[in-house]
């Protein structure tokens, strides 16, 4: 839409300039449409040529290559989302991309984090890449620079997945040093809050409603202290519903649960845990009778994918 351009050659522009008392060495916006790269292209080329317009792009997108190389590549794939193209949109002018940076998925999100941790900014995984490449355009000057960037997308549709320790976890972005221990498998954390769990006193029909919920065949037993002090599974409902379905369901998870028996402590090396995941279909972490988090088979599996061993 031409009228995409024009909104940023009228509007974006001219705030930008006015904001910064007319003093721009850079903007660093991303591509999607095209509209704010070739709009501001525009309004800075009349307004104030000494600025450079920059290009975030997330690894995988076409536009980086081309831009810096004249490379023509094959598109690759990215988690971020709005920004990043398998081709030219109709309305980008390249003409005006002075620079571009490639921005790998984990450093957008890395520092979309960092921004709500450093300046309490909640944005989303696309502003991170713009904030990254503007990161890696002022650390490559000579002299200090005036550069705009923008916050671009909202981080509270994000919660689930960019702010969730867990997520970023399964998607092997890893927030902690790795540790060599079964800790380093741990996807949700008790102490992070991502740790589903029941009360010896719940009913067994709420611990398995839980595990439909949070797609899990296991749950922690906590007391109402926080001490672990069993757990309940699905081959222990399973085999109790043989007996008395409609009594079991309604009665207490302590009445079924098992014991704290093979409970591992968090620095138990991975070698270790991979040899009971052998025997048993998941781990129960503990550490001074406190659940730290529960480790399956699925979770050894991903581990060994993400670090190419499978």
């Amino acid at each position: 839409n031409p009228a995409n351009v024009a909104a940023h050659e009228t509007g974006t522009g001219p705030e930008i300039f006015e904001q910064m008392n007319g003093d721009v060495d850079a903007v660093v916006c991303g591509v999607g449409s095209g509209g704010t790269m070739t709009g501001l292209g525009r309004y800075f080329e009349r307004a104030s040529p000494k600025t450079e317009m920059v290009l975030a792009d997330p690894k995988g997108s076409i536009l980086e290559p081309l831009i810096n190389r004249n490379e023509k590549v094959k598109p690759g794939s990215w988690l971020v989302e709005g920004i990043g193209e398998d081709f030219i949109p109709d309305i980008l002018d390249l003409k005006f991309v002075k620079a571009a940076y490639a921005i790998s998925d984990e450093e957008s999100l890395k520092t979309a984090r960092d921004l709500l941790r450093q300046e309490g900014i909640l944005a989303g995984p696309s502003s991170g890449t713009l904030i990254a490449a503007a990161l890696h355009y002022c650390r490559a000057q000579k002299t200090p620079k005036r550069v705009v960037s923008f916050v671009c997308d909202r981080g509270d549709k994000y919660l689930s997945k960019l702010y969730s320790s867990s997520w970023m976890a399964e998607q092997g972005f890893d927030v902690k040093k790795p540790s060599g221990t079964v800790e380093d498998l741990i996807v949700r954390r008790h102490d992070t809050g991502d740790a589903i769990f029941v009360r010896p006193g719940d009913t067994v029909k709420t611990a398995y409603k839980r595990m439909r919920a949070g797609d899990v065949s296991q749950l922690p037993v906590l007391d109402d202290g926080g001490v672990l002090i069993g757990v309940i599974d699905e081959q222990i409902i399973y085999q109790a519903i043989q007996k008395s379905e409609s009594l079991v369901l309604e009665g207490a998870v302590s009445a079924v649960m098992s014991g704290t028996e093979g409970f591992m402590p968090p620095e138990t090396p991975m070698v270790a845990a991979a040899e009971a995941l052998r025997h048993k279909s998941y781990i129960i972490v503990s550490e001074h009778s406190r659940l730290v988090g529960i480790v399956t088979r699925v979770d050894m599996l991903n581990h060994l994918y993400l670090k190419g061993k499978i």
